[in-house]
């Protein structure tokens, strides 16, 4: 992206991007006006020089080089409108990507305060907005092409007449800006509205099973309608104002052109010009019009499209939740081991019940085994003064008795907000060192509400796995295989809009192979399987334990089944570190957590 993000910026950019097209554009659209602007005048010499004095021969002629320019404007206009709208479409496709790309960015912060619906129209309305406004500069430049030549033509003919068009021409292009002021403002209220709309009606979709769970679908309605008419409103607003601003413009204009005829008409009863001026004078005052008014729908254009590139432009420039790091994981001492054998060596220790029976690769002083956490002294919302230390290599249970104070760990974690204090490190490195896009790319924080996409069941678990890999032991860890079964083509299988044919521990367990199949050194899972019968939990447990054996792996919930498969848990109350052994001493030792896991 570009340095500059203003309204400005993007127009700029949206623009000199489509450059050659618009350049092709406009010169073949001055072409097309330019031979609109000739025909007149050719309809007055074939008066003049074949109608009033009778010749054939000239006729033939002058109507042979009629033919050649209705030709040459018809080609003009064809092609250059190809490529005006295609500077158009692809500036919008630009646009857009900018758009996802910003939402998508690493060090996240553009969704803040932003519901999906107003996302989606920011990224589709607001940039065809702005795109479209590549094909109103083409046509804008080739409608002034098309005054200038009238005028000149019209000087030819008439001196008086050219310099009545010269001089009226740019007051009715100055008062057209002006009249588009109004239109501007009340386009970008337009859009607002607009978007607003479509995030409720987003939020209303997603949630309408729990709406008719709760039978508010009335409520949901009356909030809906309420959005709907004032999104409507604006809209009227911002189309009454474009009404009233191309109505003012077509009355000067048609003023304008009956100005020029009544002139024109003076000087033919004076004797000034002939009965071919006369009609040459006549054909460009009809002429005219059309070029003037591309003109003031130009300026409405480019009003709609400042209002749009300011809101695109405000979603660009959105502040990251997280800034610096450029440091790359494999840079990290201690990420040696995976550089030098191209995978995560296992690590030496596991214990537990499901400990692995396979043999752990040894590592060595040299060439540690990468994927250590260390929370140093953490403090950020809830928590206080957190330290923690996650073994490469280890199977670690985190419950955490305050919900809120989980959701904080989780968003420090993935690097969604960085810690008010204290600091996080991976093998050694502090989180605010490490680039964003790196660092997830080594660590994924798997979320206890992740979404599914449109698809097929096997697309949504190779999501975010290594090319060329292998699914398949990710989904029988999390027991995918039994969703699998139930649908129609089994993994070929649709799920539907976030997994909308799917049960909630359906859907949770596909996230979790997704998780489980992204490979990450580092995985941090939050509560995967709170809508999973106790007999398919027990064997997920097995299964994230084979799936991630060597691999530095967190669940952070009170799932007993869960917790009694990892090395040990560490207990967080009121914020702080109060406990940290095996599942099976802390539930005989430690009250809080017996409370927190067992009720």
């Amino acid at each position: 992206m570009g340095a500059d993000t203003s309204g400005r910026g993007v127009i700029r950019r949206a623009v000199a991007g489509q450059r050659r097209d618009v350049v092709v554009g406009s010169l073949l659209g001055a072409a097309h006006q330019t031979g609109e602007a000739l025909v007149p005048v050719l309809i007055g010499l074939i008066v003049d020089r074949a109608v009033v004095r009778p010749d054939g021969g000239a006729l033939a002629l002058w109507l042979v080089v009629l033919a050649v320019v209705y030709a040459m404007l018809s080609y003009g206009f064809r092609f250059g409108a190809r490529a005006g709208e295609r500077a158009a479409e692809q500036a919008a496709h630009r646009l857009r990507l900018d758009v996802v790309r910003r939402v998508l960015a690493p060090h996240g912060g553009a969704e803040a305060g932003r519901p999906p619906g107003a996302l989606v129209n920011v990224a589709t309305e607001d940039a065809r907005r702005v795109g479209a406004l590549n094909m109103a500069l083409t046509l804008g430049i080739a409608a002034v092409v098309g005054v200038v030549a009238g005028a000149v033509l019209l000087l030819r003919a008439s001196v008086p007449l050219g310099l009545l068009v010269l001089v009226g021409a740019p007051v009715l292009m100055a008062l057209g800006h002006y009249l588009a002021r109004p239109l501007e403002h009340r386009s970008e209220a337009e859009q607002e509205r607009a978007a607003h709309s479509s995030g409720v009606a987003a939020d209303l979709v997603a949630g309408v099973r729990v709406l008719k769970g709760l039978q508010a679908e009335r409520a949901a309605v009356a909030r809906y309608r309420a959005t709907s008419q004032a999104s409507r409103e604006a809209n009227v607003r911002a189309a009454r104002a474009a009404a009233l601003q191309t109505g003012l413009i077509l009355t000067l204009t048609g003023a304008f052109i009956a100005l020029v005829a009544l002139v024109g008409g003076r000087l033919v009863l004076s004797g000034s010009i002939g009965l071919g001026a006369l009609v040459s004078a006549v054909g460009l005052a009809l002429f005219l019009p059309g070029p003037i008014a591309v003109l003031a729908w130009v300026g409405a254009e480019l009003a709609k499209a400042r209002a749009s590139a300011a809101r695109i432009a405000d979603v660009l420039a959105a502040p990251g939740e997280t800034t610096g790091g450029t440091v790359e994981p494999d840079a990290v001492p201690g990420a040696a081991a995976r550089t030098a054998s191209g995978t995560d060596t296992p690590a030496s220790a596991a214990t537990g019940p499901d400990a692995p029976t396979t043999a752990a690769t040894p590592t060595t002083a040299a060439t540690p085994t990468p994927g250590e956490l260390r929370l140093h002294r953490l403090g950020h919302g809830g928590l206080d003064g957190i330290d923690l230390t996650v073994r490469a290599g280890e199977h670690l249970g985190i419950v955490v008795t305050d919900t809120a104070d989980a959701a904080t760990l989780l968003r420090c974690l993935a690097r969604r907000c960085d810690p008010d204090r204290g600091r996080i490190e991976l093998d050694g490195t502090p989180f605010t060192e490490l680039a964003p896009a790196a660092l997830r790319s080594t660590l994924l924080v798997a979320e206890h509400d992740a979404q599914l996409f449109d698809g097929t069941l096997l697309d949504n678990v190779t999501a975010a796995a290594p090319a060329g890999a292998d699914p398949h032991p990710a989904m029988d860890a999390a027991a995918v295989d039994e969703v699998a079964a139930t649908l129609p083509g089994g993994t070929a299988g649709r799920i539907g809009e976030r997994g909308s044919s799917l049960s909630g521990g359906q859907r949770q367990r596909v996230a979790l192979a997704r998780a489980l199949a992204a490979d990450r050194s580092v995985l941090v899972v939050h509560d995967p399987t709170t809508a999973v019968d106790a007999a398919t939990e027990a064997r997920i447990a097995t299964g994230i334990r084979r799936a991630r054996t060597g691999r530095t792996t967190v669940l952070v919930t009170s799932s007993p089944a869960l917790l009694a498969a990892t090395d040990r848990v560490v207990l967080i109350d009121c914020g702080t570190v109060s406990a940290e052994a095996p599942h099976e001493d802390l539930v005989r030792d430690h009250p809080v957590y017996r409370s927190a896991v067992l009720t």
